[in-house]
């Protein structure tokens, strides 16, 4: 079966998170990503994470691994002027160049968007940046957390009583990443109606501004101050005693509090005002929690999910990332995977996110640095034997 996105050809000269996370997205969904990293010692995404010994033994880190599955990999040195000429020979076949450099630098290294477009003017030049062009701020560098704080997304994280907090979730890197996907699809889409190219710029913090939106949205409802970080989201502690022992569970509705009050053996607490109020609710949280722990308290998580879930009231288990890959749920839907690796060999980790009826998933480990030159530089430009050897010599390759 055909896959969704079979035949579009992308050229990865990301680094880090934010741009694999996106071009893992497309190769997962069929697009021949060919991931392009320096000779030598290739992406600095590759030892991020590891341990001195795995670093020894010139093993790829995890962060590396769960980010780049499904690409084809070759090395190319871009500053020389033959891995240049080398790249621009490539880009006459591809659909997507993907890069998320500090700014300037692929100006600097002289394949810019307008030497590209050029070549290949139905090219899709799709760059994730940190605060993106345009603005004050345009040339500043930004990491993940960087994004998350100036996004707005610290602000609305915590308690009232904490300071404000980075979201768990990478969403600077990987939000940033998926938003860069639906452009680039969007302009690949436009080029085949057109003929023309065109560059693709998503900003982190953009991605998060955009992830932020109900928060922001919310906004007014406080007589222009900002959106706080409250206190009636707290999760419930269960039986354990552990680090994650807990559940979150949100009362809505009016019957989904009296479910729960009934649920947890407190009757007393389904006044009136308590039950149709969602603002007394609030304002009388504690007490509520109070109630909502009495029993928690006495179930593991799971047994207060499955109980509460089962009568209609929305409630999750806190999971931790170890509990994620092993539940029955995730892995029975294919959204855990286990990936065969020719170093770390069978580990489990997450696919793709997105589901399509009319396409199966094919999962292939990330690439070892290099591993398929003799492949690619063969069909996409002719190169292979003693040639190859001499490029490999001379650290073109």
């Amino acid at each position: 079966m055909a896959k969704a996105l079979e035949g579009i050809k992308v050229l990865d000269l990301s680094q880090w998170e934010a741009g694999p996370s996106c071009t893992l997205q497309l190769a997962f969904l069929g697009a021949d990503v060919i991931k392009i990293e320096p000779p030598g010692g290739g992406e600095v995404g590759r030892t991020f994470f590891i341990s001195e010994e795995d670093a020894a033994q010139g093993l790829d880190g995890w962060y590396f691994l769960s980010l780049n599955a499904n690409k084809r990999d070759i090395t190319l040195n871009l500053k020389s002027p033959r891995g240049v000429a080398m790249l621009k020979e490539m880009v006459k076949k591809a659909d997507v160049v993907v890069s998320n450099f500090g700014p300037g630098v692929m100006e600097k290294l002289g394949i810019g968007y307008d030497v590209l477009a050029a070549i290949n003017p139905r090219i899709v030049y799709a760059e994730n940046t940190g605060f993106g062009k345009g603005g004050p701020y345009s040339n500043y560098l930004v990491m993940d957390a960087c994004a998350k704080a100036a996004g707005g997304a610290f602000s609305n994280t915590g308690m009232s009583s904490t300071p404000p907090l980075n979201p768990g979730p990478t969403i600077g890197d990987t939000g940033s990443g998926m938003h860069l996907a639906v452009g680039i699809l969007a302009a690949y889409i436009h080029a085949q109606k057109t003929g023309k190219g065109q560059i693709v710029e998503q900003s982190m913090t953009d991605a998060i501004i955009n992830l932020n939106r109900v928060p922001t949205a919310i906004h007014p409802l406080g007589d222009g101050e900002p959106a706080p970080r409250r206190d009636f989201a707290e999760a419930m502690q269960c039986k354990g005693g552990g680090p994650n022992d807990y559940a979150y569970i949100n009362l809505l509705t009016p019957k989904q509090y009296e479910m729960a009050m009934t649920a947890v053996g407190r009757p007393d607490m389904i006044t009136d005002e308590l039950k149709y109020s969602i603002r007394m609710r609030i304002e009388r949280y504690s007490d509520i929690k109070a109630a909502l722990e009495g029993w928690t308290q006495t179930k593991d998580k799971m047994e207060v999910f499955t109980t509460l879930a089962d009568l209609g009231i929305p409630v999750a288990p806190i999971l931790d990332t170890k509990e994620v890959l092993e539940n029955p749920h995730y892995n029975a839907r294919g959204m855990i995977v286990e990936i065969d690796h020719p170093q770390r060999g069978k580990y489990r980790m997450a696919g793709c996110p997105i589901r399509l009826s009319q396409n199966d998933y094919e999962y292939r480990p990330a690439p070892l640095l290099g591993q398929h030159n003799a492949e690619v530089y063969g069909e996409w430009l002719g190169i292979s034997g003693d040639e190859l050897e001499r490029l490999k010599a001379e650290k073109i390759i």
